[in-house]
């Protein structure tokens, strides 16, 4: 094992002391001398150097029977095994190793893995036998006792990297409304000045792209067929555009973040447990619903089959019962420590299922999606609208993720007029409420500006469209010059926000090449890995008290045991 020292010289240089490796039949040999020297304790000392001489050549041949290393981390020349005077070139990182025994652990190394390795969130099944190979070879060498120096500080994996990482983490060691910036004083597994591999960096929140341009093709679908707004003569081949777009662009999407479940499942394992993303999951069942809702009228001739509601509703419900049993049951991820805007898009689903449920012509299904999905959008708004513990993650500032809060009642309006076939007090509600919502943001809205872009701002398009639908409903039952205009005023705002994210999307990707960074958020440590500069010093006077009162509790709890004797 090596054990780091650091010389306090203005020079800054680095020395490691490398310790002989014993191995299992040294260890036994040792045993045996220590057996021997008691017995030849009962002889005179005149024959104890004979002792002593044959523990020295033992050690002797043990040195260079095992692992031998000189390093010198000014030349960066490494000398292994002395008898064949091979010389090999170490890389150079500029500061010296930690190993097991460093200040820096704080827990066991994972022996397959080191830090800033990408095959730690590699598929296992595709690694095991690489693994298998690789590591007898890792532990004869005793290349596991050394961990690469990055840039970022010497970090240590965790010992259960392969198990979940806890919701607190997430929020103690990540910052911004969408938790997808490390904070500087957290340690990650991954290099930060490195560009990691394409499917790394690709996350779940891709898949608001297709919620955009989804929910675009039922705006203009109605549009085209609204009596509200058939004096626009709207033609129906805009919400044929859209739709295919969409479904492009879902196909697209899924076909790679598939290729990111068969090659880095860890990763996908990340994002589930992450606070914001876990609400992602939810995206893709949505966006299939928003597709069979906008079918253009050339392609869906006919009645939907209630099969297509299944396919799609079965594993949104299924998602749903996990998601809203986890808020319930207490735990670590109830809904007060998890609770953010994102969370809507766990329960917008109920409503878009309910839409669908009655386009299929199974309305009582749709009935019990409302009500399940109401119920739960009141306790998530009055969790957010308290901001309970979660409001460490949401700053002050105005972010386009506040949109959510419009999404479900919008949504709950336009579900209980496809339901019942009026849109009458209850859907009127509803619709007020949002309304209202939006207001508040827009308001507000020079408080949006000096974000850094984010391919997950596409998720936070839909409310906006869902609001302008249910304008449209609105309009056609309550027809005047006040409805048909905000009618208008919203679609033509979230179409203009659709094609400035459109644009800013195509330049990201293909003009600047910055769409998609190095996906921090689901590389932190399980725990916090506490750097020696920011280890406090011991507090003498408060560890004295605390010794004090532990004795007295003792001696008080002797006493009594002595009494009841």
């Amino acid at each position: 094992m090596g054990k780091e020292r650091n010389s306090q010289n203005p020079t800054n240089i680095h020395f490691v002391d490398i310790h002989e490796v014993f191995h299992e039949e040294d260890e036994e040999e040792e045993e045996e001398e220590v057996k021997q020297g008691a017995k030849m304790a009962e002889k005179p000392r005149s024959n104890r150097p004979q002792l002593t001489r044959l523990r020295d050549g033992k050690r002797s041949n043990n040195i260079h029977r095992g692992f031998s290393r000189q390093v010198s981390l000014e030349t960066g020349v490494s000398k292994l095994n002395k008898a064949q005077n091979e010389q090999k070139t170490l890389p150079r990182s500029g500061r010296s190793f930690g190993g097991f025994g460093s200040s820096h652990s704080h827990g066991v190394v994972d022996s397959n893995y080191k830090k800033g390795d990408f095959n730690m969130f590699r598929t296992k099944s595709t690694l095991g036998k690489q693994n298998s190979f690789m590591l007898p070879l890792r532990k004869e060498s005793g290349i596991d006792q050394f961990q690469k120096n990055g840039d970022e500080g010497v970090g240590l994996l965790d010992q259960s990297f392969n198990k979940s990482v806890p919701a607190g983490r997430y929020f103690a060691a990540l910052t911004g409304p969408e938790l997808d910036q490390v904070k500087d004083t957290e340690d990650i597994l991954l290099p930060k000045d490195k560009q990691w591999p394409f499917l790394l960096r690709f996350p779940i929140g891709c898949f608001g792209m297709c919620l955009g341009l989804s929910s675009q093709a039922i705006l203009w679908h109605n549009l085209s067929i609204s009596p509200a707004t058939k004096f626009l003569h709207i033609p129906p081949y805009i919400n044929l555009v859209l739709w295919i777009l969409a479904l492009l662009v879902l196909v697209c999407v899924t076909t790679t973040y598939l290729l990111k479940c068969i090659f880095y499942f860890e990763a996908i394992r990340r994002e589930y447990f992450h606070p914001v993303r876990i609400n992602f999951f939810f995206a893709p069942w949505v966006v299939c619903m928003f597709l069979a809702i906008g079918a253009p009228p050339m392609i869906s001739q006919k009645e939907l089959h209630p099969a297509l509601w299944c396919a799609f509703m079965i594993p949104y419900f299924l998602l749903e019962l996990k998601i809203y049993g986890q808020w319930l049951s207490g735990g670590k991820r109830r809904l007060c420590k998890v609770a953010n805007p994102s969370s809507h898009l766990s329960v917008v689903g109920n409503f878009v299922g309910a839409v669908l449920a009655a386009k299929v012509g199974w309305k009582e299904p749709g009935k019990f999606l409302w009500a399940v999905g109401f119920a739960h959008y009141l306790v998530l708004f009055v969790t957010l609208y308290q901001r309970l513990p979660t409001s460490v993650a949401l700053p002050k500032e105005l972010h386009p993720v506040y949109s959510m809060f419009i999404a479900a009642p919008s949504a709950a309006s336009i579900a209980w007029e496809a339901l019942y076939g009026e849109f009458d007090g209850s859907a009127r509600t509803c619709y007020f409420i949002a309304l209202f919502l939006y207001i508040s943001l827009v308001v507000r809205l020079n408080f949006f500006w000096g974000f850094r872009f984010s391919v997950a701002w596409w998720s936070y398009t839909f409310p906006m469209t869902t609001i302008s639908i249910a304008a449209i409903k609105y309009a056609e039952y309550n027809p005047s010059v006040e409805s048909k205009g905000i009618a208008l005023t919203l679609s033509f705002l979230s179409s203009t926000m659709v094609l400035v994210l459109f644009v800013s999307t195509l330049l990201h990707a293909f003009f600047w090449q910055t769409l998609f960074p190095n996906d921090l958020a689901i590389a932190i440590t399980k725990t916090r890995h506490i750097r020696d500069r920011e280890k406090k010093p011991m507090n003498l006077k408060r560890w004295a008290k605390q010794s004090l009162v532990s004795i007295r509790k003792n001696g008080s709890g002797d006493k009594q045991t002595l009494e009841k004797e």
